[in-house]
């Protein structure tokens, strides 16, 4: 299955994050794809917001991995796998266990990490076509 969502402006964010979390209401591990700033840190914050995430939430760029906390016990973790330079880095601060904990993951740069991530992730790409943001949508 793929979808695509065209992002106009940063107010269309709310809007897309809300169809993605209701299209896929038990989804809880997706990997995100993009170039350098195509907007995958942009969209994860307002993912975080839609579900619940109070605080300020950023990039993990060097601790690799940030934990929120969402309403009603939703525990998030957003992972940027930019810096690391092989997939054994991501096993051994225990990423199996995070894809295992039944929370939210939110990956960047899933492709640094190739092979392990569950089947059942979902994938998605934001690309930039002129001044829009297209973010598609996939399993494989």
């Amino acid at each position: 299955m793929s979808k695509n969502i065209a992002i106009h402006q940063l107010s269309d964010l709310p809007a897309a994050a809300a169809q993605l979390l209701q299209e896929h209401p038990l989804q809880r591990i997706f990997a995100f794809h993009g170039q350098m700033g195509a907007g995958k840190t942009t969209f994860i914050k307002t993912l975080c917001q839609m579900l619940g995430v109070e605080g300020p939430t950023a990039s993990p760029t060097y601790s690799l991995v940030n934990e929120y906390q969402g309403r009603a016990g939703i525990r998030i973790f957003h992972f940027d796998f930019y810096r690391i330079l092989t997939p054994l880095e991501a096993l051994d601060m225990g990423f199996e266990e995070y894809l295992d904990s039944g929370h939210y993951c939110f990956i960047e740069w899933p492709e640094k990490i190739d092979g392990l991530l569950p089947a059942d992730c979902l994938h998605l790409q934001i690309t930039l076509q002129d001044e829009e943001r297209i973010l598609s949508f996939r399993t494989i």
